[in-house]
């Protein structure tokens, strides 16, 4: 896969799909890498044009000195667009991803066609939360936190259900940088964005999952009751909604995309 050279750090990126087709950006979560959107690949690539890459700190993308911040991370995004040479896209973002997109849908629109907020919210939990699990992955390593934090993404049924797919997420979280991980648990941790997501006037999606203990349904229902004209969409899921509740998470999409 390939890596554009930013001036701050070096991401990697897959560009797949169909050539010359409207851009779909998917965006990670955090403790992830592009991977998590195997499935949506598939599902889209034969009309789209599908751009996925590694947010900086986790994957095959640089780990530089951290903290970061969501605006940093965001940025990262428009130097790759400009890399490609890719004007405007719609962006697709889970989590640590959806905030990513609230910063480009407040300071970018002119880069957006649409936009897919996805198992996130303007403010996600408190800076004592994040501070325990900084000094904890700092000090203990990932594998410390990745099991309760897996334990979170997906529901008790699915994890029954699924094992392969729960243990294969949960490789790639302890494989995660732990530089990374704290330096992005930062920027999710100082992101608030409660008083500005009205100002988004790019065309929005919210997607939430039903049992997220993460991003409870109750932070979607306020980006879509806040975002003018947002469509809502609450899934039979927990936190990687995308992975869990997969064909009603490409229905949405590919339905909100058609219109």
């Amino acid at each position: 896969m390939p890596f554009a050279p930013l001036p701050e750090a070096r991401i990697h990126y897959a560009l797949t799909g169909r050539e010359n087709a409207s851009v779909l950006v998917f965006s990670n979560s955090l403790g992830t890498n592009f991977s998590m959107w195997d499935i949506q690949a598939a599902a889209f690539d034969s009309r789209l044009c599908i751009l996925r890459y590694d947010t900086r700190g986790h994957g095959q993308s640089g780990v530089t000195p951290g903290p970061y911040s969501i605006e940093q991370l965001a940025r990262d995004v428009l130097g790759l667009l400009d890399h490609l040479h890719l004007d405007r896209v719609s962006f697709c973002g889970l989590s640590m991803g959806g905030q990513i997109g609230q910063w480009l849908g407040l300071h970018a629109a002119n880069r957006l066609d649409k936009l897919i907020l996805c198992n996130t919210g303007a403010k996600i939990g408190n800076d004592e939360g994040w501070n325990a699990r900084i000094v904890a992955v700092r000090s203990k390593g990932m594998k410390e936190v990745a099991p309760a934090v897996v334990a979170r993404w997906f529901t008790p049924g699915f994890q029954q259900q699924h094992p392969d797919t729960v243990s294969g997420t949960l490789r790639i979280l302890e494989a995660t940088a732990p530089e990374g991980y704290a330096a992005c648990c930062a920027a999710v941790r100082d992101f608030d964005a409660r008083d500005a997501v009205s100002r988004i006037s790019v065309p929005t999606l919210v997607i939430t999952g039903a049992y997220d203990p993460a991003t409870p349904p109750a932070e979607g229902r306020f980006l879509a009751a806040k975002i003018p004209g947002a469509r809502y969409a609450e899934l039979n899921a927990a936190h990687l909604s995308n992975i869990e509740d997969r064909d009603r998470f490409n229905q949405e999409i590919a339905s909100f995309l058609a219109v």
